[in-house]
């Protein structure tokens, strides 16, 4: 091939000419961007993609990566026609078998989920997973699954196809050039420089593999990544190896199959991985392997040979051992980096590229091109990271653990072990002597649940009810009944200042938060489409003074969206203040009592209304108490500096002793908010669902002067009769020992209409309780609900429930006792 003369500038420059760079090149193209010019410091796929298995399974835990997933099926399926070169698609399907009772449930579980997101799926008995994968045997095992739209792949095929499909359509692509330098100004990419010149450019996509977290430090940008050796075998053919075999995973074996010239490829995710490329990725590391390492290899090859024990006298006709880069919780990176604008990163895919690239390369292109994400990409969204994430040698350990879990029993609430504990509030010591069982949040130690005194402070994990149930359903009733607190200090807090703060919020907030001073408002951040970017609470300080509480996984997704949202001229400042202050929720119709005790603040119902905040004194400390309840009970968030918090604590606690105060964590606190409705942000609120369709229109001021970010979509939707077709609806199961996790297929009238977003157990309403998403042929409103039966899938298993738009939770009983 000629070699393509540098230009002096291109609209888009993107850096790393694997798959997912030359996807990304591709679509920008066919959406008409062909000012595109892709730089790869060696040949096309010459890093990571060239020995990747390419394997493509549909089905992933959130419908949205599904759907970028059956996007890329389709795209692999038909750019053969398009660019002339082929890509080794093919669509044979996929075999996944169980071992255990465990596995088989969690595959029904999978099959379910399948179902209610539209991917074609069979359970098959032992006998059945043989005839569609003759060559294995199938003694020891329990079941599986059939996904007859999965498939496999050629990834340097696939790469090359869509390189050329970007070159028809105008882009560039240069090989043989390094990126030296990460060219910024005022916040902003300019362009990149190489060693041979200078590219000015409008945007620079990091598509780098291995090298983008390098690549990002150069200017500024963190891209948590680790490098881990993956290695897999190739064998000499094999009696009844033919090229339609589907491709076969063993996950309790950790093991995967499929057909490659009559032979098999034959890899996994050994439990314990091993990361590479502590010291740096050498440059040249082009189409190059690692040596071979057999006692790696071992618990693969022990596991290969019990499920094909042919494998054992056919001969090894290549070992593979290939770096590829993983991430802290296994889901890739995309997205524009929130610390430099126009700097957009698609690397991170965790054995996972070739599947996801076709889709993940449109989503960001179009990304790029829109100035925000058009479907809902948190779950990939880099900004869910932050700058601590990007430690080597946090990272280090951490991946040795997330490469292990590709086929490890995904648990509900599973919580990952390494790199722990990370970040601890104020209380951290103080409620591990309590035997608090900790969760892991945004590098945040939380108190999941109180192990009772005796037992041992750890869960064990089950697809039925857990070892916390009976010390979660304590918590739960103290809560309703007496006084809880809730070490709550992972919360995000957001300082927004400037004499146009309040302007500005108002702007990108739906609900009006021009309220007096000591208002407290809670609102959504909504984007064009009038989905929710975030939900948080507006506390206003001062006049030009407000401080935003928001969750825990948000901090530095939701300052970006609001810093980019602030007009360029405008007087306002946004600080995280997360580490200056801890917050202490002090729940249930006691926890006025027990305050009381502590103050000179008068905390009656007419002194202190729902929804207002007021600096109080409490005890030695002063504090900001915020009136406002995610349980459904009287109570109130303390919001204190982190240095007076022990105190507080310990003061609450000799004050609530006479009132039955308890510790509660957040098992407890999920439980008490889903039998209230109240709605979480990336279970139930996502981008691709309105305040319409979650039942918040009462946090939507329609009417405000000079309205808000989204409020043309929302008033377009409330004229279409079918926007309210999807909507959150909530389900109480009628057995009360079914448990639900999350997930589950939801059915109306027999046929999967949505799926559970979140769930939990309503200890009051004495049932498993879920906030759902479904998807109708007509408006889902009080009729519709009354007219139709619900079922849940749980695992196989219909078990029927009642539906509800608005909580079963007596809403008379909870205003008086949160009022009274």
């Amino acid at each position: 091939m000629a070699k393509t003369e540098l230009p002096e500038r291109a609209q888009y420059v993107i850096v790393g000419g694997g798959i997912v760079g030359c996807s990304v090149a591709y679509h920008l193209a066919k959406m008409g961007h062909n000012d595109v010019v892709l730089l790869e410091q060696g040949q096309l796929s010459c890093g990571t993609t060239w020995h990747a298995a390419g394997l493509v399974g549909q089905l992933r835990s959130q419908p949205a990566m599904t759907n970028l997933i059956r996007y890329s099926t389709q795209l692999y399926a038909d750019l053969e026609a398009e660019t002339g070169l082929a890509t080794g698609w093919m669509q044979c399907g996929s075999v996944t078998v169980a071992r255990s009772e465990d596995r088989m449930t969690m595959l029904m579980r999978t099959a379910a989920a399948a179902r209610a997101q539209g991917v074609d799926v069979d359970v098959l008995t032992p006998q059945q997973a043989q005839e569609k994968w003759p060559v294995m045997q199938v003694d020891d095992l329990k079941g599986g699954i059939w996904m007859p739209g999965d498939g496999k792949a050629n990834p340097t095929d696939l790469t090359q196809s869509l390189a050329k499909g970007a070159r028809m359509r105008g882009a560039k692509v240069i090989e043989g050039i390094k990126v030296t330098d990460i060219l910024t100004k005022e916040g902003r990419v300019t362009g990149v420089e190489t060693d041979q010149g200078r590219i000015e450019a409008e945007i620079v996509v990091n598509c780098a593999g291995q090298w983008a977290r390098r690549l990002g430090l150069m200017c500024g940008v963190n891209v948590p990544l680790h490098s881990a050796e993956h290695m897999y075998i190739v064998t000499e053919t094999m009696k009844g190896v033919n090229p339609d075999l589907p491709v076969l995973r063993d996950p309790d074996g950790f093991v995967y199959f499929k057909e490659e010239t009559g032979g098999l490829v034959m890899g996994g995710f050994e439990p314990e991985a091993k990361p590479w490329g502590m010291d740096g990725i050498p440059d040249k590391f082009e189409f190059s392997l690692l040596p071979d390492d057999w006692d790696q290899f071992e618990i693969l090859l022990e596991n290969a040979l019990i499920r094909v024990p042919e494998m054992e006298t056919t001969g090894v006709r290549k070992f593979y051992n290939g770096p590829e880069s993983f991430t802290p919780d296994n889901n890739y990176l995309l997205g524009e980096a929130p610390e430099l604008k126009n700097f957009f990163v698609g690397a991170g895919f965790n054995s996972m590229g070739i599947a996801s690239a076709g889709g993940a390369g449109r989503a960001l292109a179009e990304w790029i091109v829109q100035g925000e994400p058009t479907s809902d990409l948190f779950a990939v969204d880099i900004r869910r990271f932050a700058d601590f994430n990007n430690n080597p040698t946090w990272l280090h350990d951490r991946v040795k653990e997330t490469l292990g879990l590709h086929y490890a029993m995904p648990w509900p609430n599973r919580e990952l072990d390494t790199a722990r504990p990370f970040r601890r509030s104020a209380l951290y010591d103080r409620l591990a002597a309590k035997n608090a069982v900790f969760g892991s949040k945004m590098g945040w130690e939380r108190a999941n649940w109180f192990a009772p005194e005796g037992t041992a402070a750890e869960t064990n994990y089950s697809f039925g009810r857990q070892n916390w149930h009976d010390a979660v359903a304590a918590e739960h009733k103290a809560t309703r009944e007496d006084v809880a607190v809730f070490d709550q200090s992972s919360f995000a807090k957001l300082l927004v200042q400037g004499r146009d703060a309040c302007a500005e919020l108002n702007r990108i907030c739906a609900a009006n938060i021009d309220v007096a001073i000591g208002g407290t408002v809670y609102t959504g951040l909504l984007n064009a489409r009038g989905g929710y970017e975030s939900d948080l609470t507006v506390l206003r300080l001062k006049e030009q003074e407000f401080l935003l509480i928001t969750g825990s996984a948000q901090a530095v997704r939701d300052a970006n969206w609001i810093e980019k949202n602030f007009s360029a001229d405008a007087h306002v400042f946004l600080t995280d203040v997360t580490a200056a202050w801890s917050v202490l929720a002090v729940m249930g119709p006691k926890s006025r009592q027990v305050l009381q005790k502590l103050t000179k603040a008068n905390l009656s119902n007419a002194a202190f209304p729902f929804g207002t905040v007021q600096k109080i004194d409490l005890g030695y400390a002063t504090v900001w108490a915020n009136r406002m309840t995610y349980v459904g009970e009287l109570g109130w968030e303390l919001i204190v500096p982190v240095e007076f918090t022990v105190g507080v604590y310990e003061d609450l606690k000799r004050a609530g002793q006479d009132h039955g105060i308890v510790d509660a964590g957040y098992y407890a606190l999920d439980g008490l908010r889903l039998e209230k409705g109240f709605r979480a942000w990336s279970r139930e609120l996502t981008p691709d669902i309105t305040p319409l369709q979650a039942g918040l229109s009462f946090a939507v001021d329609f009417e405000k002067p000079g309205g808000f970010i989204g409020r043309e979509a929302l008033v377009a939707a409330k004229a279409d009769p079918d926007h309210l077709n999807k909507r959150i609806i909530q389900l109480v199961v009628k057995d009360e020992e079914v448990q639900l996790w999350g997930g589950e297929a939801v059915l109306c009238d027999g046929v999967e209409i949505g799926e559970v977003r979140s769930a939990g157990y309503g200890h009051t309403l004495g049932a498993a309780v879920a906030l759902c998403e479904i998807n109708a042929a007509e408006p889902v409103k009080a009729e519709f609900i009354k007219s139709h039966s619900f079922e849940v899938d749980v695992a196989g298993k219909r078990c029927a429930a009642t539906a509800h738009l608005r909580t079963p939770y007596d809403p008379k009983s909870e205003r008086v006792r949160a009022e009274g």
